[in-house]
């Protein structure tokens, strides 16, 4: 049910890099939001032609959604948490990514032919 999908501007590191950051990514954000990693998913674009602050330098947008609520002191820590990975990962600077925090509700997320409400 969590999800946290990476879109950046950067060109992918190698696969073996890539694969690391997302099971690190994986594993963050079950802890953060206290669900069990098995329904966890993560999914990572590179290269994707994006502009911020009306500049192509390297940028990065996360989409991290959830079923239930989100409290504000969880979606600050993930945003420091998540920023500094990327940075190190990827070498996009923290004040270039944007993360957007959704809640969802069970009816809403479908899985294995049904939904979670």
């Amino acid at each position: 049910m969590p999800l946290i999908k990476v879109q950046t501007s950067v060109s992918a590191p190698a696969k073996g890099e890539v694969e690391a950051m997302l099971k690190s990514l994986s594993a963050k954000l079950a802890k953060h939001l206290g669900k069990p990693e098995s329904y966890v998913m993560t999914a990572f674009e590179a290269a994707v032609p994006m502009t911020f602050a009306g500049t192509t330098e390297p940028v990065c947008y996360i989409e991290i959604k959830s079923i239930g609520t989100m409290k504000p002191n969880q979606t600050e820590a993930m945003s420091q948490d998540f920023c500094q990975q990327i940075n190190q990962s990827l070498g996009v600077p923290q004040n270039r990514i944007y993360i957007e925090f959704a809640d969802a509700t069970g009816a809403m997320w479908g899985w294995n032919g049904s939904t979670f409400g």
